[in-house]
């Protein structure tokens, strides 16, 4: 299956159901993004190689603000957009089958983790993947060890602080934490 056709299939569907052709096709991106990812992790580049090596893994091209602290890790690769000027901090993980949109300068801390995907809750089905995508609106700020849960979207200008689990929408300028996260202030309450 070409990858278009993947991509196509997994929105429209939302689901992937273990061992169907839509898995196998899905597990082969995954592995070739996996081996992509070993290669950056595992050695010593310039911002320019890191730049082009995650252009590689997610089959776009990059603008020269992008910036990627490694190790990297995506579990899919294909299904990830990464506005202008964003940074990405050491440690990161993006499960991003179900997609993963990155505004406009925006921020993610250290061991961030994007999850898009939930499994079956019947034992004998777990194999069924649901998925959701998550999208960042422009100039988010992700705080360090806080994990995206899926179909979330962080407003722009908006905070996840540190170590927050985000299970539901984060409004437009505001600051979010906790877990599950909960509204902390209004953005412009701490500009002053």
């Amino acid at each position: 299956m070409e990858l278009e056709e993947l991509l196509s299939k997994m929105a429209a569907e939302g689901v992937i159901r273990g061992g169907s052709e839509v898995n196998k096709a899905m597990v082969a991106v995954s592995n070739e993004t996996r081996r992509l990812c070993a290669i950056l992790n595992n050695g010593v580049y310039t911002d320019e190689e890191i730049r082009q090596q995650v252009s590689d893994i997610i089959g776009q091209e990059l603008d020269e603000g992008f910036s990627l602290f490694v190790p990297f890790t995506s579990d899919f690769g294909k299904n990830l957009k990464i506005g202008k000027n964003v940074f990405i901090n050491s440690g990161c993980r993006f499960q991003d089958q179900g997609q993963i949109i990155i505004g406009d300068e925006s921020l993610i801390g250290h061991n961030v983790v994007f999850a898009t995907i939930n499994h079956d809750y019947n034992p004998s089905n777990r194999g069924t993947m649901y998925l959701k995508p998550i999208e960042l609106k422009e100039r988010t700020w992700i705080g360090s060890h806080a994990t995206i849960l899926p179909g979330v979207t962080v407003g722009k200008n908006s905070v996840v602080a540190t170590g927050s689990v985000v299970t539901k929408d984060v409004p437009p300028d505001t600051i979010v934490g906790g877990n599950p996260a909960k509204f902390l202030a209004n953005l412009e309450d701490k500009m002053k």
